[in-house]
């Protein structure tokens, strides 16, 4: 069986987004250490596209910038660059410099750049850009984190309650059983369990296990008997972040887009567990809304579950904002 093309990005952006305050204090204690968290960091997205539109840096520019207050009062700019590709690039280290003077070009303000390497090169750790001519000497130097630097920390990693220690383990993880699905399979159980066993709240739990589930990807049949195996364990009341409903859902949701003859239940099961968990998640459901639910289709169902991942409320479930 062929395993899927493992994906860094997407999960990295999201999770260093809702939990940055944990991704500093894993990767940059000492930065984190300087930060007042009571002020919530604020992303500046769109500001660093407009400043960095022009800059000719190739695909992956700076992933995030964030506004953050230090301890004192006094606000800085803080400039996170994720190299989540995988793989190495001559010009990095120019490529932080430019991003570096042309956001505080543009906002001048003090910008700090902090780079997260995810390559599995021991020997290319670029933190300097910099030459002299005439006597001008320019040196621009950045913190630099490995993930390869913790290769021989596994254990100590699935240790820590930090959720950046498990998704660091994830990612070695992810390298060290690229093309063994079978030894794969095993260590996302065991980061499966590990998560579920945490005394977190069950959101930070379900974000986090969505993460490792898209970094380590499996053949579907394998990932069909892991989930299977995490049903069981529930049973048994190993994982009691887990409700039924949510367990539920996430297996439901894994069949969609498969051949007809590997999907599981009927329509009206289908309509029965979504009915149910709008319920769990929104209280009971308007008689317009149980309408629509008892005329749709298997389709339909489908698109509805798939867009209560991500909704806040029932209108952005069915489309009536």
């Amino acid at each position: 069986m062929a395993t899927p093309h493992d994906d860094y990005d997407t999960p990295w952006k999201d999770a260093v987004t809702r939990y940055f305050s944990a991704f500093m204090a894993f990767y940059f204690p000492s930065a984190h250490a300087q930060i007042d968290w009571s002020h919530e960091p604020e992303f500046l997205e769109q500001e660093l596209a407009q400043v960095m539109r022009e800059a000719e840096l190739g695909k992956r520019v700076a992933d995030k910038l964030a506004k953050v207050t230090l301890l004192g009062g006094a606000e800085r700019w803080v400039l996170v660059h994720l190299e989540v590709q995988g793989r190495r690039e001559g010009r990095f280290a120019e490529r932080m410099f430019v991003c570096n003077y042309r956001i505080y070009d543009h906002y001048r303000r003090p910008v700090a750049s902090l780079a997260l390497l995810a390559d599995g090169s021991a020997s290319w750790k670029p933190d300097t850009f910099g030459y002299r001519l005439f006597g001008c000497d320019m040196r621009f130097s950045f913190p630099v984190v490995k993930l390869s630097d913790y290769a021989g920390q596994i254990e100590q990693l699935l240790r820590d309650d930090n959720p950046f220690a498990l998704v660091t383990a994830a990612h070695l993880l992810t390298r060290q059983t690229k093309g063994d699905v079978a030894r794969r399979a095993a260590a996302k159980r065991r980061l499966f369990v590990l998560l579920f066993q945490r005394n977190w709240d069950k959101q930070r739990i379900i974000d986090f296990l969505n993460v490792i589930d898209w970094m380590m990807r499996l053949p579907a049949e394998l990932n069909d008997e892991l989930w299977a195996d995490i049903q069981a364990m529930e049973r048994s009341d190993t994982m009691p972040y887990m409700s039924y409903f949510e367990r539920k859902f996430r297996d439901e949701g894994r069949q969609a887009g498969r051949q007809e003859g590997r999907q599981q239940g009927s329509i009206e099961g289908r309509r029965g567990m979504l009915s149910a968990l709008l319920e769990e998640r929104f209280g009971a459901l308007p008689s317009t809304l149980k309408d629509r639910l008892a005329d749709a289709g298997d389709e339909q169902l489908m698109a509805w579950s798939k867009a209560l991942l991500r909704a806040s409320t029932l209108d952005e479930v069915f489309g009536l904002e």
